[in-house]
Order: structure tokens, then C-alpha cells, then sequence
């Protein structure tokens, strides 16, 4: 167990580091014009894979906790003109995209992709299938309420290319989901994990859990997670809540209900991962586990594990990660472009042949070997000074100057037994992973003065 002291002394508003720098850095003024050129140049960089990214933001309903851009569901002919909009707007990104480039990983977010009437999906994929090249094996995943799954939605995601399915339970608990504001399951989560795996034996099956709710105590966070081991999913995500109420206005409904202390959440964490551990899975980054020969824990034990908007990957199905649908955000070599949150803009610059860009980031080369540390530590738990600097041609001298790296501000990591320092780099403990935002932070520069960015707690 964490020490309740440790616990305060770390529970700081911290980045989650999805990007770096972080999306509240990106700024406004960029162009259709200037994406063009981005596109264009993203051809000579590297990774020369393709990660495809479809955003679609349409929810029955709006849950609480939910961080995401999400709307509720519009009338039919709003719906019709996005999926329109977003058919266009990959056809206007492909023909940008050097041919000889393969797609190594497609993923569905939301919002609530599988509220959207399957023709749509099935559309999407179409023409994505028939104007791309694929890798062999590519991961195809869609996010999944399960409150809307049905037998025959499933089987034609299936037959439509999906092989991935990351089924969003949260809470089996209907009082955390009914103050969530969150539908259940309308089918039994075996019966969804079951079908799923009758018809395809090569299909994945993820379930996403939050923690950090109203009415979620320790012992009952860990209960769904031990409720759920004999359907025997290839990889559980355990995502600690944000309370971004700044940004998200909705989630105020939450603070109201009542949100448990840092305490009671670090305990959730800690029993679930207890549980997940005991029984065959392995941790993975912050928030994952797997078991067995899960790519992602070969990638992890070979030091090659990568992280994206869409999640861990490994170096195989990694990618430039190229974003569609309203408030996308694509990830390139040295840019981040982030689409209009507005669906009508959205619409209306597509139908102009404008790409619907409003804000992003050009990254200098600094930032990009900052962005490679600390991507080593979130993802692989270590970082050797050696590797990043021959991959940048540099020295351990120039690397260390870009991160402004001061032994100094590791003192309290390393007396708390969070970090173990080498002369070749450093290592995370097993205690540091519970901390490992606040262990980023030492590495970057743009953290080492006050800043007026607002983030989430670190717990």
C-alpha cells in the first residue's frame, strides 16, 4: 500500500501526457492551406506507417464523467451530413498521402461510435478499404457502448473489418451508473464477449473500467473487476476519473454526487491491480493490463512499447496517427492539427473543400527529443540516456541540456524509492508506476517554471 503521506505529497495537477506538449499548448491560426503543406511533408517522415483515427461524436446520452468532444445524437439529417462531411474529408487527406504507404492500425472513438446506425460504419470502412494499403495483421478497433450492441450490430462490425473491440463497462454497479448518468449493458457482458469471439477466434476484447466515481468504494471497484475475470478479456483498462470541470461543465453533476477522496481512489487502483496481477494479467503504462503473448507486453519487455491519442501500440502497428470528424486531433512526425469542435463548421468547410482545421502545434527539434523521453518512461518505465541521444545524433550532454535535466529534482523521487538512477539513465520502481506523471514532469522543460495551463490531478 502507498503511504497516505506519499499520496498527498504527489497528488498534484499534473499533464496526462497523451501528447507533448499537452493539447491546451496548441494555438489557433493554422490553416487548410497549412495542413496541405503538413500532409505533404508527413510523406518524408517517419513513421512511414499510417494510423487512421475516426472521430464520431454522437452520444444518446451524455455521461458525467465523460472528458471527451461528445454531443447528444442531432436529428437524422445532421447525422447523414457529418458521415458525408468525414467520407469527404478522408478522400481529401488521401490523395495527399504517398500511395505506397500502408495503414498498420484504424481505431473508432467518440463519443459513441456504435450509436451511429451500422450502414454508416460499414460506409466508412468501405471506402477507407478500398483507397488505402493495409499491413498485414493491421489492428482495426472500434470503442463500444454496450448499452446499444445487439447480436446482428456485432456481427456485421465483424464482417465489416473490425478486429478489436473495446467494450466501455465503467461501473457493473447501476447506482455509480445511474449518478454517471450511464445506460447498462442491454446484454450480459459474456454473452457480448462470447459472441464476439464465436465469430472470429482472432477477435480481441477489451473492457474499459473508470474509477474516481460517486457511490465507488475500493472494495467494489474491485469486485467488477473480479466479476468480469472468467470472461477472460485480452486486455482491461483501468482509467482513473479526470475532474476537469473547467472544461467540462457537466461534470459539476458529479462533484454534487460526491467524488471519493484521493485516498479511496489510489486504494482503487491499488486493489484492482492487485487482483488483475494475481490472476494472470500484466501492467501495462498507467492504466492497462494483458496477459499471455499480448503484443503489447512483448513490445514491453523488448523496450519498444509506443503511446498515441489512440492508446498504447507497439512499434509494428505504430504510426503517423491522421484524424478524422469534428475535434480530431492528427499526430504527425513534428505536428499536431486538431479539427473545429463545432459540427456545422465542421460541414460547412468540408463542403467548401477547406479541411476543417482550427488550432494545432509545430513542434521544434527540441521538443520532439523531449517528447521521445518522456514517452520512453510512460510507455517502458525507463529511459537511457544513450538510446534517444544516438537517435538524435546527439550527446548525452546535448540531451541532457534540451530536458534542462537537473539531478537535483530527482532527490525526492529517488529518497521516496520512486526512481532508481544509473549512470546510463534511470528505472521506475515498482512503487514509481503509481507516479508516473509526476516522474515525466522532471523531464520537461516547459514544467520547471510555474505555468497558468490547468490539468487534472495526478490520482
Amino acid at each position: 500500500m502507498i503511504p497516505r503521506p506519499l499520496l498527498e505529497k504527489y497528488n498534484q495537477s499534473l499533464p496526462r501526457y497523451t501528447s507533448y506538449p499537452p493539447a491546451n499548448y496548441f494555438t489557433t491560426g493554422i490553416d487548410s492551406k497549412q495542413y496541405a503543406q503538413i500532409l505533404n511533408g508527413s510523406n518524408l517522415q517517419q513513421p512511414s506507417n499510417i494510423s487512421l483515427y475516426i472521430h464520431i461524436p454522437f452520444c444518446k446520452k451524455i455521461c458525467f464523467y465523460c472528458g471527451c468532444n461528445s454531443v447528444r445524437f442531432p436529428e437524422a439529417s445532421v447525422v447523414d451530413a457529418y458521415v458525408k462531411a468525414l467520407l469527404k474529408e478522408i478522400s481529401m487527406v488521401k490523395a495527399l498521402l504517398d500511395p505506397g504507404r500502408k495503414v498498420s492500425q484504424l481505431h473508432y472513438g467518440g463519443g459513441t461510435p456504435n450509436a451511429l446506425p451500422v450502414e454508416y460504419i460499414e460506409e466508412i470502412n468501405n471506402l477507407i478499404f478500398s483507397n488505402f494499403n493495409f499491413i498485414a495483421e493491421p489492428e482495426i478497433a472500434i470503442e463500444c457502448h454496450p448499452a446499444y450492441l445487439t447480436d446482428e450490430y456485432m456481427m456485421r462490425l465483424v464482417k465489416s473489418g473490425f478486429n478489436r473491440f473495446s467494450i466501455g463497462i465503467q461501473d457493473l454497479d447501476p447506482k455509480v451508473l445511474k449518478t454517471a448518468n450511464r445506460e447498462p449493458s442491454a446484454l450480459p457482458i459474456n454473452h457480448i464477449t462470447s459472441y464476439l469471439r464465436g465469430l472470429d477466434s482472432k477477435i480481441k476484447v477489451n473492457f474499459d473500467f473508470i474509477y474516481g466515481l460517486p457511490h465507488q468504494t475500493p472494495e467494489s471497484f474491485t469486485e467488477n473487476i473480479r466479476s468480469i475475470l472468467p470472461f477472460s478479456p485480452d486486455r482491461i483498462v483501468t482509467f482513473s476519473y479526470a475532474h476537469v470541470p473547467w472544461v467540462k461543465k457537466h461534470q459539476m453533476a458529479l462533484e454534487k454526487a460526491g467524488l471519493p477522496d484521493a485516498d479511496s481512489k489510489l486504494k482503487m487502483f491499488e486493489s484492482s491491480f492487485q487482483v488483475l496481477l494475481a490472476n494472470g494479467y500484466s501492467d501495462i503504462g498507467m492504466d492497462h493490463y494483458a496477459k499471455g503473448e499480448d503484443e503489447l507486453l512483448l513490445a514491453l519487455n523488448n523496450n519498444e512499447l509506443h503511446r498515441n491519442f489512440q492508446g498504447y501500440c507497439t512499434r509494428r502497428t505504430t504510426g503517423q496517427v491522421y484524424a478524422f470528424g469534428v475535434s480530431s486531433i492528427s499526430q504527425l512526425y513534428d505536428s499536431y492539427v486538431q479539427n473545429t469542435k463545432s459540427i456545422s463548421e465542421y460541414i460547412r468547410k468540408i463542403e467548401a473543400n477547406e479541411f476543417p482545421v482550427e488550432k494545432g502545434y509545430t513542434l521544434n527539434i527540441n521538443e520532439i527529443v523531449v517528447r521521445e523521453v518522456i514517452n520512453h518512461l510512460m510507455c517502458n518505465r525507463l529511459m537511457k540516456w544513450k538510446i534517444i541521444a544516438d537517435r538524435f545524433a546527439l550527446s548525452i550532454n546535448e540531451l541532457q541540456s534540451i530536458v534542462h535535466f537537473e539531478p537535483s529534482r530527482l532527490d525526492s523521487l529517488v529518497d521516496d524509492d520512486l526512481l532508481d538512477v544509473t549512470d546510463e539513465g534511470v528505472i521506475i520502481t515498482e512503487k514509481g508506476r503509481f507516479f508516473i506523471r509526476n516522474i515525466a514532469v522532471a523531464f520537461d522543460p516547459a514544467m520547471v517554471n510555474p505555468t497558468d495551463k490547468k490539468f487534472s490531478k495526478s490520482i
